[in-house]
């Protein structure tokens, strides 16, 4: 007999970056933080009693939720935190959109995941052309029929910006419209919109740990906004898991909040080296599309992105290659330490002289 049901075997999974373990890469495909965390983080852990662990975590994780409140000038009440941000995201879908409502609006080129989860919790996609540049289409947002839409910003892969302006004119436009904004990566580009959720009650900003924070394997998100989205929030976690963050994650999570100067000097490296790279990209003959993000996002003047993915590879640097329509002759390149974009650079002029 056939157990799966119908949504199981229709459904097209979220497709990860490779994590091989066959040989050491240079691993410039998941948008990680090529540097550690910050110092108090592993004095936490190494000072963590493991006693702790027989007993289940605060399943409101109220130490992160006051740290994360006070950084952005709110309330306990305005934060819900969960397991990475893709886990905040996933929850938003049976939350706030309904099976027979309007769907949920997102753009055709963007984090990918939305569309499995609006597969998977059946909601109705309105997907939004980006234009021809691959710039956001403020416009066909403003005017979308939808009941809600999330929006990446800075976009992914793109990494392309919205600017506050076009953010604020979309959401003035769509007072009775959730508007989720998905901020991964915005710490990259001083361009959030957290400050924002009082002025605001219909936005939902989501942003993640696992970026700017260098805490990928600790998997911690969360989520700012209205009290009443947060507690609807909290009602569909507590339907499924009231203790989905650990206590570790937890502790290092504050740890890292609380380490402003160190979260700073990393940003300020990874623009810094983002920077230096899109140029060196560029004399290379390769089109890098303007980036608020720590990845890039480049085609070759004549090398197939399919060709240099695999010869990457095979000289040991490992990038991400999308297969979608309208970028499938791109490369998504996280912007590693200064020696890993070096090597990086090192190999597609071997493989572009060849």
């Amino acid at each position: 007999m056939n157990y799966l049901s119908q949504l199981c075997r229709s459904i097209q999974p979220y497709q990860a970056g490779e994590q091989p373990q066959d040989k050491k890469y240079v691993k410039l495909n998941t948008n990680e933080n090529p540097y550690p965390p910050c110092k108090g983080v592993t004095q936490f852990l190494q000072d963590f009693e493991s006693e702790r662990l027989k007993l289940y975590p605060d399943p409101e994780n109220k130490a992160l939720c006051d740290k994360i409140a006070e950084m952005h000038g709110l309330k306990r009440e305005n934060v819900f935190v969960g397991n990475g941000s893709d886990e905040v995201l996933a929850m938003c879908f049976p939350t706030f959109f309904d099976r027979d409502g309007n769907g949920v609006a997102y753009c055709d080129i963007t984090y990918s995941f939305y569309k499995v989860w609006a597969k998977m919790f059946e909601i109705p996609s309105v997907v939004i052309p980006l234009m021809s540049d691959f710039k956001f289409d403020v416009s066909a947002f403003k005017q979308a029929k939808c009941q809600g839409m999330i929006i990446c910003n800075p976009n992914a892969p793109t990494g392309a910006i919205v600017n506050r302006l076009d953010l604020i004119a979309i959401i003035e436009a769509n007072p009775e419209k959730l508007i989720i904004i998905d901020e991964a990566y915005a710490d990259f580009c001083n361009c959030s919109m957290a400050n924002y959720v009082n002025k605001y009650p219909n936005i939902l900003i989501v942003r993640t740990f696992s970026k700017s924070y260098s805490l990928a394997g600790a998997r911690c998100g969360y989520a700012v906004g209205n009290e009443v989205l947060i507690n609807g929030l909290k009602t569909i976690k507590n339907s499924f898991n009231s203790y989905t963050v650990n206590a570790l994650t937890e502790g290092i999570a504050v740890k890292a909040l609380e380490d402003k100067k160190y979260f700073s000097s990393c940003v300020d490296k990874i623009i810094a080296t983002r920077e230096d790279v899109s140029d060196k990209l560029r004399e290379l003959g390769f089109e890098v599309l303007p980036s608020s993000s720590n990845f890039l996002f480049v085609r070759h003047s004549y090398k197939r992105a399919s060709e240099l993915y695999f010869q990457l590879k095979e000289n040991g640097v490992l990038v991400r290659h999308f297969t979608a329509s309208r970028i499938d002759d791109f490369l998504r390149i996280t912007i590693g330490s200064p020696e890993e974009m070096k090597v990086l650079i090192q190999k597609l002029k071997l493989i572009l002289k060849a």
